[in-house]
């Protein structure tokens, strides 16, 4: 059975019909990509609480909600509170990472920790038996439609590592940046199974045909490394 997980991100949909452009993705898609950016801790602004809120509540795929703002420790266990399935925080971001991760937990999320592609695997290894997802960033938080940073899968791999020699089968491992049908593989053959896909999905002629060619190209990979 695939584990593969596709997650389109909004950030270069269409935002004035945001409604339809999910739509047109949900038949196919596992969850929701929501990026909030407070233009703080990102030099970019996305979405304000209230609208984030909205879409969560209106979305007809579950949301994951993935917060780059600077202060996660208040704001993050809100949006657990109103109904974004996951929430990931910003480990580069946040004073009290466990206490975060109790109180998201504590609202009924998943919990998912990012790190920044400055950020080393070994800075987040003290949480990861807590968390649900791990995000490694493929791209520096704020902009969409930039180009896959490679040398971040040694990152992935370490983090792969871990997962299986604590076996930690149900821990989701993410990756965020560049993904496209030209670096699907890369990033499933290092060990990623959680997919943010942007750029390479809406703007596709088709974005449920994107996102379905994405699927079936790193369940590919997962079945080659398995055989």
């Amino acid at each position: 059975m695939s584990s593969v997980r596709i997650c389109p991100s909004i950030l270069n949909a269409d935002r004035s019909n945001l409604s339809a452009e999910i739509d047109r993705i949900s038949e196919v898609s596992d969850l929701l990509h929501l990026d909030v950016m407070d233009n703080i801790f990102v030099p970019n602004f996305t979405f304000a609480f209230e609208e984030a809120i909205s879409i969560i509540k209106q979305s007809s795929l579950p949301v994951d909600s993935h917060l780059m703002i600077a202060d996660p420790d208040l704001h993050a266990p809100r949006y657990a509170e109103h109904g974004s399935t996951s929430v990931t925080f910003h480990l580069e971001a946040t004073t009290n990472a466990r206490t975060l991760i109790s109180n998201i937990k504590g609202n009924g999320s998943r919990v998912g920790v990012a790190i920044k592609p400055g950020t080393p695997f070994s800075s987040v290894e003290p949480f990861m038996a807590e968390i649900d997802m791990l995000l490694v960033m493929t791209v520096e938080p704020g902009f969409g439609g930039q180009k896959f940073m490679q040398d971040m899968m040694p990152k992935v791999k370490a983090a792969r590592t871990w997962i299986s020699e604590n076996n930690a089968k149900d821990l989701w491992l993410q990756v965020d940046g560049g993904i496209s049908l030209a670096t699907i593989e890369e990033a499933t053959l290092s060990g990623a199974d959680t997919f943010v896909a942007g750029s390479a999905v809406f703007s596709s002629p088709n974005p449920a045909q994107m996102v379905r060619d994405i699927r079936i190209a790193s369940e590919k990979c997962q079945g080659s490394s398995a055989s």
